[in-house]
């Protein structure tokens, strides 16, 4: 039974119809500190894509229904997932095939019979593209400084302090400066699917956030920027 994507830890999608194959791969990337989501077709992917969106997919190739190159045009093709990276996994090894999948979208390619700490390796690589807060990255926009390892924001030099919950939002909006992100996006990555909470409590959170970066100076710059009817973007 599929779980729905959290936030906190970053998420998975795995991709394999061997069930076998499949286990094995989850427990190494849970044992990462990933949040793992699991479908054994290319049908299920889309879905599962459909109704919130993973940090990276670990897609195979070979699927029954719809096929791993066909999942990665997909998912390719669409403005809101376009920029989640994929590795294709494959037993086809010849140069040809590599350039297919890669071609058609997939940001890396490994053939079976793959090392574990390898492919480990470049999921690491490809999440501190994607969530490099999650990840443990530094990240800075304008005169703030959110340390994704430390959990410590500064402001022009001067520590903010944030709650949880402000903290994976204010790393949320660091990590797409100038994009409009909708409340509902925010609910999932900040909060998670399976919290249901009103839509506005983002709003709260934004004005809580807003308070602490602005530290009380009312000449300070407010950096979260409000979209009517759209959302919130930093910058």
């Amino acid at each position: 039974m599929n779980a729905a994507f959290t936030t906190g830890r970053p998420s998975v999608l795995l991709v394999e119809d061997e069930p076998a194959q499949r286990e094995v791969l989850a427990y190494n990337l849970e044992a990462a500190g990933l949040e793992v989501i699991r479908a054994g077709d290319g049908e299920e992917a889309l879905m599962l894509v459909a109704e919130g969106t993973p940090d990276l997919i670990l897609l195979d190739w070979m699927l029954p229904n719809v096929s791993g190159i066909e999942v990665c045009r997909q998912i390719k093709s669409r403005p809101a997932t376009r920029g989640v990276p994929i590795i294709m996994l494959s037993a086809r090894t010849e140069e040809v095939d590599m350039v297919r999948g890669l071609d058609t979208g997939a940001d890396d390619y490994m053939t079976k019979p793959y090392s574990l700490a390898e492919l480990m390796a470049r999921v690491q690589a490809q999440l501190r593209r994607s969530r490099p807060a999650a990840a443990g990255a530094r990240l800075e926009f304008e005169d703030i400084v959110l340390d994704g390892e430390t959990h410590r924001v500064t402001r022009g030099g001067t520590e903010v302090k944030l709650g949880p919950t402000e903290f994976r939002l204010l790393a949320t909006l660091m990590e797409r400066p100038g994009r409009v992100l909708s409340r509902e996006q925010l609910l999932d990555r900040v909060w998670g699917r399976d919290i249901h909470v009103d839509s506005r409590t983002v709003d709260v959170h934004v004005g809580r956030l807003r308070k602490a970066l602005g530290q009380g100076d009312a000449m300070r710059a407010d950096v979260i920027r409000t979209v009517r009817g759209a959302g919130y973007a930093l910058g």
